[in-house]
């Protein structure tokens, strides 16, 4: 697996399947829909800057990481963007394909001029947080704060 041909490019509406098929053997749910939606408002070139990436090895889609950039939201006066899905076939994985997806991203958006990425880990996801944390993200000194409705 080392040696196979990676390929990192921007998130297409054709790689839908793909990522709904990582997903489901992550969550052992298939969330066709809410990827129809998702991947259709990443592409809305109206709304939105394309900042999604797609890992290739030997043409298959191994992993993938969407995100978005924000320009003065939350009240944050610099650009800033945010991570909110990260997937990598089972067959990928510990190989390096987060990291190197994460690594292009950032490269990404430090061209955009972001000044900070932001993400949300579940406080029980203990192999999710270390990732992050081995790829230099820290705790915010902003606090998610939840409101359950009755």
């Amino acid at each position: 697996m080392p040696d196979q041909k990676r390929v990192m490019r921007v998130l297409r509406q054709g790689d839908l399947d793909a990522i709904v098929a990582i997903d489901a053997l992550a969550t052992g749910e298939a969330r066709q829909e809410y990827y129809e939606r998702k991947i259709a408002g990443i592409l809305n070139r109206a709304a939105n800057i394309n900042t999604s990436i797609v890992c290739e090895i030997d043409g298959k889609v191994a992993g993938f990481i969407m995100g978005y950039v924000f320009f003065g939201e939350f009240g944050i006066a610099d650009s800033t963007a945010t991570i909110d899905t990260l997937g990598v076939h089972p067959d990928y994985r510990n190989f390096g394909v987060a990291a190197e997806m994460l690594d292009q991203f950032m490269m990404n958006m430090k061209a955009a001029g972001v000044k900070k990425v932001y993400t949300l880990v579940n406080w029980s996801d203990f192999a999710l947080e270390k990732f992050f944390s081995r790829n230099k993200f820290v705790p915010s000194k902003r606090i998610n704060l939840e409101y359950e409705l009755p």
